[in-house]
């Protein structure tokens, strides 16, 4: 892999953002795909993880989200040969610093919209599986602010 990649995942909760890295991971060798889990996937949600368990905080939402963004861009310094950012990025502000630093880089940027946020039985669909229990009122929301590319 001589190009560098970065992915950036976009979509509501439980539109199938992070299946989408999962088949993508395990359609990698298997020393990239060892090497793209522990090393370049990164996702504001494992901050919320305390063992198994998901506890969203609202407080903590802003500092995770820098956490994520600074664990990504470390990750890009080092030379990481492939790094995803797998958060919603509904808005184009969320993602167009991972955007920017990895473009400064060197890395080609690959944007991945996952599902059609607008679409509202789409929404209702990612109301029913999101792993967060997201409640339709909320995605509808969520939906609202989303920036098309």
């Amino acid at each position: 892999m001589n190009q560098k990649l970065a992915i950036i995942m976009r979509g509501l909760p439980g539109s199938g953002k992070s299946y989408w890295v999962e088949q993508y991971i395990a359609s990698l060798p298997l020393d990239a795909a060892f090497r793209l889990r522990q090393y370049g996937l990164f996702s504001t949600d494992t901050y919320f993880y305390q063992g198994s368990e998901y506890r969203f905080d609202a407080k903590k939402l802003s500092e995770y989200h820098q956490r994520n963004l600074t664990a990504f861009i470390q990750a890009l310094v080092s030379s990481e040969p492939m790094v995803i950012c797998d958060n919603t990025n509904l808005c184009h502000w969320e993602y167009m610093a991972y955007d920017a630093v990895a473009k400064a880089l060197g890395y080609q940027v690959r944007i991945v919209l996952v599902g059609e946020p607008l679409n509202a039985q789409h929404q209702r669909l990612c109301a029913e599986r999101n792993r967060h229990h997201v409640s339709l009122e909320h995605i509808q929301r969520m939906a609202k602010v989303f920036d098309a590319f």
